[in-house]
């Protein structure tokens, strides 16, 4: 079976993470379980694991790599920071971090959409799942509305 290594790394204050660090490794285990369902059949699984960052490595916090590439290498993302209010908080001072823009809007958090478009051309699959048909997004729920899950 053909491995693909998602390794998502983020800031870890005593098992606390912030808003969008947290809201990415939501998004992140989603997916996941939406690519393995989609790519298992043909021999393709998808596994991720977390880094834990302390706050000396707040640059490289909410970072998601793929068989080691950042996903900016992957997809057309810029990198960019701004003031992060929740690590503020879990730190005791004014932090700022990573923030992302993908498909002309800016995040926070990475969004699902670009995990799966990154995960798919890695493995060369060219950002569409390969079963799915029209009217099923491949989640299980039979439905057109790609915003289903």
């Amino acid at each position: 079976m053909k491995t693909l290594k998602i390794e998502w790394r983020h800031l870890d204050v005593a098992g606390e993470t912030c808003n969008r660090c947290y809201d990415t490794g939501e998004n992140l285990n989603q997916e996941v379980k939406r690519l393995n369902r989609s790519l298992k059949p043909q021999g393709i699984e998808v596994e991720w694991f977390e880094t834990k960052l302390d706050d000396t490595q707040i640059p490289e916090s909410n970072v998601i790599l793929f068989n080691g590439i950042p996903i900016e290498d992957i997809l057309k993302i810029e990198v960019s920071e701004n003031y992060c209010d929740s690590c503020t908080v879990l730190l005791g001072s004014k932090t700022y971090c990573r923030t992302i823009r993908y498909e002309g809007e800016e995040y926070e958090d990475i969004p699902a959409k670009a995990i799966r478009q990154a995960a798919l051309k890695v493995l060369g699959l060219d950002g569409a799942l390969p079963m799915a048909s029209s009217g099923n997004t491949g989640c299980g729920c039979n439905s057109s509305d790609s915003g289903c899950c």
